[in-house]
């Protein structure tokens, strides 16, 4: 019982922390784009825009569920279903969307990621899927790729990918949150090795690349910060109040971020990025748009920001740990 109660307070004094996180309010056009309509769309965990159907966004449903996934329009209406071959679905967490550079046609990316204690599965997956050309329910192979921490088994329901170098990452959700890169070629036969390259705020529960790949979002359950490829903090941004913030994707010009939630007749909504948010890309020489993979943590957290953590909420998470220990030795005399 011990054990249960202190994992308990441990997410509730993440919460403490997340929610005491100063943040930037978004514009004044924040607005609930549509609810998922399909009694089949329980727990929407993962959201992208279609790269090449327009009006078109995919979810797919979290643990428990088959390897399936779904096209929805403008106003929350599935317009097909589709089944992912071969795939598992131990703990789909979250999608991610790009365009084949060489053919054009759209790729879908599904993360079976989700590992709530913290070690249970020996490797990942994720799996790539090309994106249905015409929105009609089928069945559609997959490639699989399996993936391994570098610095051990942990828990994460982040996934995106670089659209400019095709690199994919996958963001952890801890107290110690960390962006993990995987290598530059995936490759099917054997393990890819994740490296982590950036820390990530805690408990995180997505995060997303911007098309035009200058800039990136992770989010928690209450708020939403941007990072420049390098991992430098650009801004924080409020998110609406959901019941279970799980999903995040920019909109496909890159001007708004979308943000979902668990649960039936779940809402999707339009969160307009402030304009001092938005980065200003600038040209950056081949292959030095992102830092490298093999990088040791500590010369990649040397950057301005990597964190997204400043002094204030170092001593509000000190705070909180102070006062979860009190209730917890309380509990334990209580308990004894």
């Amino acid at each position: 019982m011990g054990d249960v109660v202190i994992r308990m307070l441990a997410v509730v004094t993440a919460i403490c922390c997340l929610s005491a996180v100063p943040a930037y309010a978004a514009d004044d056009g924040t607005e609930k784009l549509f609810t998922f309509r399909d009694p089949a769309i329980t727990e929407s965990s993962g959201l992208a825009v279609s790269p090449t159907h327009d009006g078109v966004f995919y979810t797919h449903n979290d643990s428990a569920a088959a390897p399936t996934f779904y096209a929805v329009d403008g106003r929350g209406r599935t317009k097909a279903t589709f089944q992912v071959q071969g795939a598992q679905a131990r703990d789909w967490e979250a999608m991610a969307a790009t365009k084949d550079p060489e053919t054009g046609r759209g790729v879908l990316w599904f993360a079976d990621i989700g590992d709530n204690l913290d070690g249970a599965w020996p490797d990942i997956s994720v799996y790539r899927v090309m994106e249905p050309q015409t929105l009609r329910s089928a069945s559609l192979p997959a490639t699989r790729y399996r993936f391994r921490y570098a610095d051990g088994a942990r828990n994460a329901e982040g996934l995106m990918i670089n659209p400019r170098t095709g690199r994919l990452y996958v963001v952890s959700k801890e107290f110690a949150g960390s962006v993990y890169a995987a290598p530059k070629k995936l490759r099917t036969g054997r393990t890819n090795i994740l490296r982590k390259v950036a820390s990530a705020p805690l408990m995180a529960t997505d995060a997303a690349y911007a098309p035009d790949g200058s800039s990136y979002v992770i989010r928690t359950y209450f708020s939403a910060t941007l990072y420049r490829p390098s991992g430098e903090t650009i801004a924080k941004v409020t998110m609406p109040e959901l019941e279970q913030a799980e999903s995040i994707a920019y909109t496909s010009d890159g001007t708004a971020l979308l943000v979902g939630s668990e649960g039936p007749r779940s809402p999707v909504y339009r969160v307009p990025l402030p304009e001092r948010a938005t980065p200003t890309p600038t040209p950056t020489p081949e292959g030095a748009q992102e830092k490298a993979p093999d990088e040791s943590p500590d010369e990649v957290a040397a950057g301005a920001g990597a964190s997204g953590l400043t002094i204030k909420d170092v001593l509000i998470w000190l705070a909180a740990a102070a006062t979860a220990v009190g209730v917890i030795t309380f509990l334990a005399r209580r308990t004894r």
